[in-house]
């Protein structure tokens, strides 16, 4: 349920539906007194980045970044390229290596120990396999299928997570209480219809994970002929569990994640799955769980009766393997490398600085980020983007109030949610302090450490009371989110920054690229899922019937016109696993241009950008945040596992169902970006 956002010279530009002419400003509601005619790169766009060959009423993602892709080559170890998340993640990550480069003189920092531990590659080499050595002498000892649950849960107190993963959860009926959660997992390829669907990337990915299996448990000191045997079972355990998972679109239905019952109920319907076997290595005692699918558990506990124990053993070797490869020698390092170029595409791995900074900010995100935000995020961001989230929220609240199928008992309660929404800026109130040792000498026993005291950590919020200003993310994290259960949104120092955001842009810029965010992430609370919870973070239906209706047909409406965005030949967005993120983006981007028009009625000057209007530098600035490139093979991964739609997507998409977008640019109706039918939710 976590929201993510995952992760800007005179222009002649295309009027649409005709020759390139001059776009007029778009009409503002009130004329400022003075108007100022400035340069794009004066207000925060990047000039460079357009495509004035073409049209932006037949397609404005091409004409803002058009320029932009053109001249951006995806760096080699890299699936991917963003001009926002990637390029401000470059930034940070190069601030974060100086900060570490430098606690790692430090003998006595935690940190420092830490990364310079990862950076130890002759450590790591003449330490070889010996750190898994212990944990697969554990699984080869098993003697019974029946211990399988017992060695699971010592797994998973380690990081390691077969089978299924275990968490402390929110419970939906009760936001205030804080339960264990098991949900469905235990596989290694990306999604369960790897496994199971026949089209050419589906076998290729099978074939290329197949042999990763064998090649990493060769490499571990498995003979030929074991590692093939081991595979076998590997891949017919990882396809019976693929059986009997639900899909990504299944999994975005709160109320089928939903189904708690006590200790003693768990154990009586899952009876060969002993779980206060399981429980007892992770020193938690639950009361009360909550099952994201019933249909996974019961045929869990139909597999531990079926399998047989050497292939249970392969399984679980192979999970201790496949998780610890990142802290092995290199051979292991290039091999996990090898089959994540088979998933994205990326070429080259990355260097291993970049990998330790990662890890690093991974293992002690919150220590690494007081050092981040001390150097790095001045107080006065906090406050403008403190002034931004109030500008959003404000033009939500006006929003809710005009929506003609709304009833004004659901509007009440929707204003009332919004109003009770709390908001985390740049870095926690307070630090998290974390408990584990660190090794200058043994990355492998680092990362181990880290991991189990990450799942201590959260083990331990069971039975707790709720704290709702616990942060997912890092500061120095290029990212933001919503959560429906706290109702709160977090924004990161990381994020931010330029194009996103910077005190020297105009408002218009900045509400294009940060207000936008902002008002993606609020409006999560009111997207098909969302929607779903009340001002508590209970799951709760709180929609009189008839609206509930209208917002169905709506969020419908949304899905429907995404599954026809087509990003290769034949590859088409699934409107479905997306719908949340899309109707997200419509109402980020409403939202911003409604907090526009209403800081432009104090203004007392009005900036002409080389021609573009305020609402056009708005449009522009969003676009220009999402310029991206893609290798062929990470758009096909995406495409199946990614709740978001492609770059191009959450520009166009959005613009297209805005008549203010039309407006703006003055668009022809029945162009691409002037459609005849529109959707619109919020």
């Amino acid at each position: 349920m976590r929201r993510v956002v995952a992760s800007l010279s005179s222009v002649a530009v295309a009027a649409c539906g005709g020759a390139p002419a001059q776009v007029a400003p778009a009409p503002v509601a009130v004329q400022p007194a003075t108007t100022v005619n400035v340069s794009l790169a004066d207000v925060g766009l990047d000039a460079g980045a357009l495509d004035r060959t073409v049209d932006p009423c037949t397609d404005f993602y091409q004409f803002a970044c058009g320029g932009w892709i053109a001249k951006t080559e995806i760096p080699g170890d890299e699936a991917s390229w963003y001009r926002s998340f990637n390029e401000i993640d470059r930034r940070n990550e190069a601030a974060l290596r100086e900060i570490l480069d430098n606690v790692a003189k430090d003998e006595g920092s935690k940190l420092g120990r830490y990364y310079a531990a990862c950076m130890d590659e002759t450590a790591v080499e003449a330490a070889g396999v010996a750190p898994i050595a212990e944990l697969l002498k554990e699984v080869k000892a098993l003697k019974d299928v029946k211990q399988v649950p017992a060695e699971v849960g010592k797994l998973h107190r380690r990081g390691i997570k077969p089978l299924f993963r275990l968490s402390a959860e929110q419970d939906f009926g009760d936001a205030t209480r804080v339960i264990a959660s098991l949900d469905q997992g235990g596989l290694g390829m990306p999604d369960r219809d790897d496994y199971l669907k026949d089209d050419e990337r589906s076998v290729k990915l099978r074939a290329a994970y197949r042999k990763h299996v064998q090649a990493m448990l060769e490499l571990a000191g498995w003979k030929p002929k074991d590692a093939a045997t081991a595979t076998d079972d590997v891949m017919a355990l990882e396809t019976a569990l693929a059986k009997i998972s639900k899909t990504r679109v299944e999994r975005r239905d709160p109320k089928g994640l939903y189904n708690k019952m006590t200790r003693a109920e768990l154990v009586k319907a899952n009876a060969k799955l002993d779980w206060n076997a399981y429980f007892l290595p992770l020193d938690v005692s639950p009361t009360d769980v909550n099952l994201t699918s019933l249909p996974f558990f019961a045929g869990l506990d139909g597999l531990l009766a079926q399998t047989k124990l050497p292939a249970w053993k392969n399984y679980l070797s192979w999970h201790v393997v496949r998780s610890m490869a990142d802290v092995l020698p290199k051979k292991f390092v290039d091999e996990a490398f090898n089959f994540k170029k088979a998933v994205t595409g990326q070429a080259e791995q990355k260097p291993r600085w970049r990998r330790c900074v990662q890890d690093t900010d991974d293992s002690l995100g919150e220590m690494l980020g007081q050092h981040f935000v001390a150097l790095h995020f001045g107080g006065g961001s906090k406050q403008a983007a403190t002034e931004l989230v109030g500008a959003i929220r404000a033009a939500f609240a006006d929003n809710l109030k005009t929506l003609v199928w709304m009833d004004q008992v659901t509007r009440d309660k929707a204003l009332n949610k919004q109003q009770e929404m709390a908001f985390l800026i740049g870095f926690p109130n307070k630090w998290r302090q974390y408990t584990f040792e660190t090794d200058a000498k043994s990355y492998a026993k680092n990362a181990l450490a880290a991991s189990m005291y990450q799942v201590g950590y959260d083990l331990a919020r069971i039975g707790k009371p709720l704290d709702r200003e616990q942060w997912q993310m890092s500061p120095p994290t290029v990212n933001a989110y919503y959560d429906p259960q706290r109702n709160h949104m977090v924004f990161p120092a990381g994020i931010l920054q330029p194009p996103f955001f910077d005190a020297k842009f105009s408002p218009a810029v900045n509400l294009g690229g940060i207000g936008m965010v902002i008002g993606h992430e609020l409006t999560h609370g009111f997207d098909d899922e969302g929607a779903q919870f009340d001002a508590q973070g209970n799951l709760r239906n709180w929609w009189s019937p008839e609206v509930e209706k209208q917002l169905k047909d709506r969020t419908t409406c949304v899905a429907k016109q995404y599954s026809g965005f087509e990003l290769q030949p034949k590859l088409f967005v699934n409107g479905e696993l997306t719908n949340g993120e899309n109707i997200a983006d419509m109402g980020g981007l409403k939202m911003a241009l409604a907090a526009l028009r209403k800081v432009r009625e104090k203004q007392t000057e009005v900036k002409i950008a080389d021609g573009f209007s305020e609402e056009q530098q708005l449009f522009m600035a969003n676009a220009q945040a999402w310029c991206g490139k893609m290798r062929p093979e990470m758009e096909q991964t995406m495409v199946k596992t990614n709740p978001h739609s492609p770059a191009k997507f959450r520009v166009n998409g959005p613009m297209a169902n805005m008549p203010e977008f039309a407006a703006a640019f003055q668009c022809k109706a029945g162009s691409a970006m002037n459609p005849a039918n529109r959707c619109g939710v919020w």
